[in-house]
């Protein structure tokens, strides 16, 4: 395959932490894989690194990646992604859980800071550089308090929640689809401030 783009949803890997919020950008990456009919595999030397599911999207090679370390370790797994389908920093498409963004609110952006998010942190420190395009899924329920964060992303969704969730992340990944379709721009435009409602509909901010 030539060179790809390479759309990353992060996460940390094993049955322990599958259902927790931290990892909804895996969610995220294992319903574009099941609509475009991919499957993840451990290939070759980026074994160590990532699952990889190869696809096609929009007319292009698109490369559906989960590293396989743990979050505060993300940036190796990338930068290894990186290199395998010789894409740049600024070309990847990075899909992750925030803390700070009301559940079931999608935020799409290019660039910026870690905003306290590890895996985001340890890809800036890794790659040089923070120019990614980013899809942020909102994580923060009505319970959220003031503890400790690496408790609150670690814990499961409750029942609850689950309603929002689960659409959220079938928003998520209408997003990247229609972002490798149309572009950043138009996807900021139809994404920004939707948030899922209970009934699965999604609403704009007002």
């Amino acid at each position: 395959m030539a060179s790809s783009t390479i759309v990353v949803g992060l996460g940390n890997p094993g049955k322990t932490y599958r259902a927790t919020r931290h990892n909804i950008g895996f969610w995220v990456l294992d319903r574009l894989a099941l609509r475009l009919e991919a499957t993840f595999r451990a290939e070759g030397e980026l074994r160590r690194y990532a699952w990889v599911a190869r696809t096609r999207l929009a007319g292009e090679n698109v490369v559906l990646a989960k590293p396989r370390t743990y979050m505060n370790r993300s940036g190796r797994a990338v930068a290894a992604l990186c290199r395998a389908f010789d894409v740049e920093a600024g070309e990847l498409l990075v899909v992750f859980d925030d803390a700070d963004l009301e559940l079931g609110r999608l935020r799409v952006r290019r660039g910026g800071g870690a905003g306290g998010h590890n895996g985001v942190r340890s890809m800036i420190e890794v790659l040089g550089e923070d120019a990614f395009t980013r899809i942020r899924l909102g994580i923060r329920g009505d319970d959220r308090d003031e503890g400790e964060l690496a408790d609150y992303v670690l814990s499961e969704f409750t029942d609850d929640e689950l309603p929002l969730a689960d659409p959220l992340a079938e928003l998520g990944a209408d997003a990247v689809e229609y972002l490798l379709a149309n572009g950043l721009s138009a996807t900021m435009n139809r994404y920004n401030g939707t948030k899922v409602g209970a009934d699965s509909d999604s609403t704009r901010e007002q």
